[in-house]
């Protein structure tokens, strides 16, 4: 039951998604090719998979940090330990749902999984970690920018990248 409703709010979404990209196109008054049409819609599912990883990285960060205090483990750097699961493990989930459901291959295609796997981790830790570090230093010490802003324009970079990452390295087809 769950999954039904599941895949009828994805199914909205999506038609939601072609709708937009039908009007955009007719307001260029040019017809979409299907490989336009089909990138969208993997940009947008790619989009939907952040969106989702952000929350369940949150719920996993406050769940670690809560059991590691009433634990006691790592006391002053739990933080920091939280931090690291959250990564480790909202990547998987990343993982999990580009792997099978953003890029996909067709029947009869082959795709390495755990060669995906690194590479997924190693694309993330370059825009998770290093890109969106050293973008936070330029908004805020550089360009005197908020640091409550930086994060939201780092989006606007990180996302694309680690798409094309993701779309031409990490899962690239056998």
């Amino acid at each position: 039951m769950i999954a039904e409703a599941g895949k009828r709010i994805w199914n909205g979404i999506e038609s939601l998604a072609l709708w937009l990209f039908s009007l955009l196109y007719k307001m260029l008054r040019k017809e979409p090719t299907k490989e336009a049409k089909e990138a969208y819609l993997q940009f947008v599912r790619f989009g939907l998979v952040g969106v989702s990883n952000t929350a369940v990285s949150y719920i996993l960060y406050a769940v670690s940090l809560v059991l590691m205090r009433s634990a006691g483990i790592l006391a002053g750097y739990d933080y920091l330990a939280a931090t690291g699961v959250s990564f480790a493990l909202s990547v998987l989930w990343s993982f999990f749902w580009n792997y099978n459901y953003v890029f996909t291959v067709e029947e009869g295609e082959k795709r390495a999984v755990f060669p995906a796997l690194v590479k997924t981790y190693i694309s993330y830790s370059f825009t998770g970690l290093f890109l969106n570090g050293a973008l936070m230093v330029f908004w805020v010490q550089a360009l005197h920018i908020s640091e409550f802003l930086g994060p939201v324009l780092n989006l606007l970079l990180s996302v694309p990248i680690n798409f094309a990452i993701n779309k031409f390295w990490a899962f690239q087809k056998q």
